[in-house]
């Protein structure tokens, strides 16, 4: 009787170890830190892939580089009223000041360097973290747009 315990409690030791493992796997995963393809809200169409990293506690991403026709090295961000005016959008840091709300990250600002305007910014990762719900608003949250990006490996 003693041995069965015994088996019985291995298998429950190993089970909760393996639910350990799962549960940092996707508490690692459960972030929007990596790096992101952009899917244009209008065309469906791939526009740029981001790298957002995390910058002492706040999200902040970066343009690596355009994709398709937006694929211009030498692109600058000429409709840009702030520092990055006539910058390279390539390499530009376009999301700044993201903090984490629950399941959510807010609090920040994302740039269109196609129009050169800041909006508010909340992201949502969505389909197990491989997606990632980007919503560039004015006011309220009620009046932007939203643009679905994938992770990249």
């Amino acid at each position: 009787m003693t041995r069965s315990i015994g088996r019985r409690g291995a298998r429950l030791v190993a089970g909760a170890l393996g639910a350990l493992l799962a549960a940092s796997a996707l508490a690692q995963s459960a972030t929007p830190v990596g790096t992101w393809q952009t899917i244009d809200d209008q065309t469906g169409k791939p526009k740029a892939v981001i790298q957002i990293v995390d910058d002492g506690g706040q999200l902040s991403g970066k343009v690596v580089r355009g994709i398709g026709e937006f694929d211009q090295p030498e692109r600058r961000c000429t409709a840009c009223t702030d520092e990055r005016k006539d910058q390279l959008v390539k390499g530009m840091t376009i999301i700044t000041g993201m903090r984490q709300n629950g399941d959510t990250w807010d609090s920040g600002q994302i740039l269109d360097p196609e129009n050169g305007k800041l909006y508010k910014c909340k992201m949502k990762l969505e389909d197990g973290g491989q997606k990632l719900v980007v919503r560039g608003y004015i006011g309220v949250s009620l009046l932007g747009r939203s643009q679905t990006w994938v992770r990249q490996p």
